[in-house]
């Protein structure tokens, strides 16, 4: 009964994430990351989970330029991959996360670059090196290749190589991508590295895929896929 309850409150949160995330309704987002880090005696799957939401979130937050708001709630989701870390709950996917704060710091404070950098690929080589079967490691070290100079390694052509990786491995099964903005996030990814090595026809065909599972998706498409034709016509 009581495992029962707690399947349906984490499909709940997972829907309503996906919900703000495809309706851009990021205050809908903040209100459960608020509403689950306040659960008292939370277990370590939904604090995992938790950590993923925080870890969208923030980086919503530093696309928007909103670095106090993303320096708050980084500073939680790193209290809370600290505990599951102690714990050695899920090894791999903790160092993903730890690899994806690292990359946030540096974004919070550039001159960090040489220290947190470092410190971002150490951590997602060793979620890669613990799970090499699961996509978010991928995810990861394709984000490190799309940000970091070219002349420290940086490539956007090896990045899409990590995030088709990822794509492969989370498409393996069809019933976890539904309703997961996971899964989104990375098509988006995927469509947003076509277009900055301006292979503009492969982009359109990952944007029109989004649209075709999702056709109210709004960053999709009132922005994302009008910016591109908009290129395209150039």
């Amino acid at each position: 009964m009581l495992l029962s309850a707690s399947l349906q409150l984490n499909a709940s949160y997972r829907s309503e994430i996906y919900s703000a995330y495809i309706n851009n309704k990021m205050d809908l987002w903040r209100g459960v990351i608020d509403r689950m880090n306040a659960i008292p005696g939370i277990s370590d799957e939904l604090l995992l989970e938790l950590v993923n939401y925080q870890y969208g979130y923030i980086g919503y937050c530093l696309g928007f330029d909103k670095k106090d708001e993303a320096r708050k709630y980084l500073g939680s989701a790193q209290r809370n991959i600290e505990i599951l870390e102690k714990k050695k709950f899920k090894p791999s996917l903790v160092n993903s996360y730890k690899a994806a704060f690292y990359g946030f710091r540096i974004e919070l404070n550039p001159v960090s670059a040489p220290f947190n950098g470092f410190k971002s690929i150490d951590c997602a080589r060793a979620a890669l090196k613990l799970d090499s079967g699961y996509y978010f490691g991928y995810i990861q070290y394709g984000n490190m290749k799309f940000n970091m100079p070219s002349a420290l390694g940086g490539s956007k052509k090896e990045a899409l190589k990590y995030y088709l990786k990822a794509r492969v491995l989370i498409e393996k099964d069809p019933e976890a991508i539904n309703e997961d903005w996971n899964y989104m996030s990375l098509l988006i990814m995927i469509g947003q590295t076509y277009a900055s090595m301006k292979d503009y026809t492969s982009a359109e065909t990952v944007y029109k895929n989004i649209l075709e599972i999702e056709p109210g998706f709004l960053y999709v498409k009132d922005d994302l896929y009008p910016g591109l034709l908009k290129k395209m016509k150039k």
